[in-house]
């Protein structure tokens, strides 16, 4: 005796299940935008080494070298008093700094200088601690000091090596940041594989799975527009909250520097959504032309 067939599982009606799948989609095009941030914040920014390296190029940013050079020189000449003498001290003192920025041991003393308020930020963000986080230019001024001594600038062995600091964030901004920092260490890579993971399931279980794909890319097109417009906008409002003393030209290249990965990020998905989307649309255009040239007529699944 034949054994029956087993019964046919049941499936979704169309509707639901397209409305399902556009759920899916929308909430995967949704996370992209914050799955970049997420990951940029976890293995670029958290990271010592990688933030390191990122700043290392401003060492040679005109901006920034006159910003720090301004600070020291200010510094070291508050600490002399050469009498009739000053004028020309400070002079000397200020081209030796502008100098010195431009040597191997000063690149050197910026990398150690910035290591070092990486490690600030992390404990300030980590321990709970309130007080402002600063960059200490001590090892910047210690070799300036040398450089004057050699040159034989007169009252340089009078200088004292300061700690001379650079706010980098300020104690009352330091609540918002660790309730960020915090929720980008739990998202860390689970934000971009979730999209990933989303977006699969939408488009599998999707009625017509090209105009899934399509939606997708252009969904991811959209998020990717709406990540740059934010970094532009967050570099906008960045600026304009400065102190009057800090150097806007210097704080803009080290946003620029520090969200470089971000932005290439945002217009690499945003070519790329842009590219899937129309290669998706020409293929359902023009893919299914047979070699007569006319279109072969399919029927349409609900």
């Amino acid at each position: 005796m034949p054994v029956p067939p087993p019964p046919p599982r049941p499936r979704l009606p169309p509707r639901p299940r397209a409305a399902l799948a556009a759920a899916l989609l929308a909430l995967a095009c949704l996370l992209v935008p914050f799955g970049a941030v997420a990951t940029w914040a976890r293995y670029e920014i958290e990271d010592t080494d990688r933030y390191v390296a990122t700043m290392a190029p401003l060492a040679s940013d005109a901006a920034v070298r006159a910003a720090v050079a301004d600070a020291v020189t200010d510094s070291v000449t508050k600490e002399i008093d050469a009498g009739p003498l000053q004028s020309a001290v400070e002079s000397f003192v200020r081209d030796a700094v502008r100098s010195f920025t431009g040597t191997a041991a000063y690149r050197a003393a910026w990398d150690t200088a910035n290591r070092a308020a990486h490690a600030a930020v992390r404990d300030a963000l980590e321990s709970g601690a309130d007080n402002a986080v600063t960059l200490d230019l001590a090892p910047i001024t210690k070799q300036v000091k040398r450089q004057l001594d050699a040159d034989g600038v007169p009252f340089a062995d009078r200088i004292p090596v300061r700690h001379t600091r650079i706010t980098v964030m300020r104690a009352e901004d330091l609540g918002d940041f660790r309730k960020g920092f915090r929720m980008l260490q739990v998202a860390g890579l689970w934000l971009p594989v979730a999209a990933v993971v989303l977006a699969a399931g939408g488009i599998l279980l999707a009625v017509r799975r090209r105009r899934a794909v399509a939606a997708t890319a252009l969904g991811t097109a959209l998020g990717a527009a709406l990540l740059a417009a934010a970094v532009a906008v967050g570099r906008a409002l960045t600026l304009d909250d400065l102190p009057p003393h800090v150097s806007r030209a210097a704080a803009a290249a080290v946003y620029d520097a520090l969200t470089a990965t971000l932005r290439t990020t945002a217009w690499v998905l945003l070519g790329v959504g842009l590219a899937v989307a129309a290669g998706t649309w020409a293929w359902g255009r023009w893919g299914r032309r047979p070699v007569g040239g006319k279109p072969s007529v399919t029927p349409r699944r609900l």
